[in-house]
C-alpha cells in the first residue's frame, strides 16, 4: 500500500460514499437555503447567521474533498483478504483485559473508520498497534500514561462469517 492510500473495509466504503452522497445532495441544499434567508435579513456584515452558514458550507465543502480525496486512494479490503490467524486490518478480534478481566471484541478498521464508541479501533491507535499481526492466545502489552496494559487475544474472526 502506498504512502497516499487508505486500506478501507467494505462497509467502511459504503459508508464514506454514503456520507458523501449526503454531504452533496443534502446538506449543500440545506446550506444554501440558509445562506438565501440570511441574505435576506439584511446587513451581511453584522448579519450572524450569515456567517455561521458560510462557515457551515466551508466545513461541509472540505469533507467533501477529503471524503473525494480517501475514495480515489482507498483500498478496499475484501473479506477472503481478512486472516483469521493474525490480527489485520478488517477483523473482528476479542481481547481479555488482563487487568479487570473483562472481554471486548473490536473490529480492526483503518484510521480513517475509527469510532471507539462503536468498538472500531484503529490500526495507528496504541491497542492497535500493539495486537497487529498477532495470533489467537497471545498477549499484546500497550504502553499508557498509567502504566502498561496487557490484552490476551481469545478470538480473531471475520465479520459476517459463520466459523
Amino acid at each position: 500500500m502506498s504512502k497516499h492510500s487508505y486500506e478501507l473495509t467494505a462497509n467502511g466504503m459504503r459508508r464514506l460514499q454514503e456520507e458523501l452522497d449526503q454531504r452533496k445532495f443534502q446538506q449543500r441544499d440545506e446550506i444554501a437555503e440558509r445562506i438565501k434567508a440570511a441574505r435576506a435579513f439584511g446587513d451581511l456584515a453584522e448579519n450572524s447567521e450569515y456567517d455561521d452558514a458560510k462557515q457551515a458550507q466551508g466545513e461541509n465543502e472540505a469533507r467533501i474533498q477529503e471524503i473525494e480525496w480517501i475514495l480515489k486512494h482507498a483500498e478496499v479490503i475484501e473479506d477472503e483478504d481478512i486472516s483469521k490467524t493474525n490480527v489485520t486490518t478488517g477483523c473482528l478480534v476479542t481481547l481479555l483485559d488482563d487487568g479487570t478481566g473483562e472481554t471486548e471484541v473490536y473490529a480492526v478498521v483503518s484510521p480513517k473508520e475509527e469510532d471507539i464508541l462503536a468498538n472500531k479501533i484503529s490500526t495507528e491507535s496504541p491497542v492497535g498497534q500493539a495486537i497487529m499481526g498477532k495470533r489467537r492466545n497471545q498477549v499484546a502489552q500497550v504502553q499508557t500514561p498509567a502504566g502498561i496494559l496487557k490484552y490476551k487475544i481469545l478470538k480473531i474472526e471475520v465479520p459476517g462469517s459463520d466459523d
